[in-house]
């Protein structure tokens, strides 16, 4: 009877473990594939899944966006500068049994790809293009290696350089740059503002020219805002015009 009881227990344990070993749950941003006595024969879906014990193997694949850092590459641009880039990859499974079936490790395998062609496009340009023209450069990339992860199901959205890290010498030379650069708007605006009044000023001499009161009136108003400091000693010239009549009847002969 004992022996009966344990053949029972046996029987029941094996039921359960195959009963979990073909159950499986797929979640919401899972595929599984399928592999058949090593045979690719479909794909399941979220859910719960059935599959026949020890003869199905099954492979999640996660279809979310994954971030990928891309180590720091050292490049030589074209115009022989030695920089470290980095960069970031933006990606994603579009085809579950291609990134199980035809790859062994589609991260690893891209993040490959990705180094060599960071280096390869950034190779081709020069110093000042992967400074200034840096999206240009990032649709550059993202094309090259989206290219090269197709055949694998892979979809990279983005890729994005994140710092270029420049040697010290260029450093210092691009921030002497800058600054002669700083320099030479700073002349050209002053001398453009030194253009600007000396027009204004010769504007203001032709009709002070044309009009003699307004030129007195101009010396009163420049004696006025001398005589404000106490210090000051003013010596007032007085035009002779003012006192041409008194003249005039002076040398008139008396009658």
């Amino acid at each position: 009877m004992a022996a009966v009881w344990v053949g029972v227990v046996i029987f029941v344990i094996l039921v359960f473990v195959v009963l979990m070993s073909a159950l499986k749950v797929v979640a919401q941003y899972e595929r599984g594939v399928i592999l058949r006595l090593g045979r690719f024969v479909g794909i399941r879906e979220p859910g719960l899944r059935i599959i026949i014990p020890f003869i199905d193997r099954m492979w999640k694949v996660d279809t979310r966006i994954v971030t990928m850092d891309v180590p720091a590459q050292e490049v030589i641009t074209r115009d022989n500068v030695t920089i470290k880039v980095d960069a970031v990859v933006y990606l994603r499974v579009i085809n579950a049994d291609a990134a199980v079936l035809k790859v062994a490790d589609y991260v690893r395998a891209t993040s490959l790809i990705s180094q060599t062609t960071l280096r390869s496009v950034l190779g081709q340009s020069e110093l000042d293009e992967i400074l200034s023209h840096r999206d240009q450069l990032n649709a550059k990339l993202q094309q090259i290696v989206d290219e090269q992860t197709d055949p694998w199901g892979v979809k990279v959205s983005v890729v994005e350089i994140k710092d270029v890290q420049l040697p010290e010498p260029m450093q210092r030379a691009m921030a002497a740059q800058a600054e002669a650069e700083r320099d030479r708007r700073a002349k050209v605006v002053h001398a453009d503002g030194e253009y600007q009044a000396s027009e204004k000023l010769a504007q203001a001499a032709a009709i002070l020219a044309r009009e003699p009161a307004a030129l007195q009136l101009r010396y009163l108003g420049t004696l006025k805002e001398i005589a404000t400091e106490r210090t000051s000693m003013v010596v007032f010239p007085i035009p002779i015009d003012l006192f041409s009549a008194f003249l005039g009847k002076a040398s008139e002969p008396k009658k």
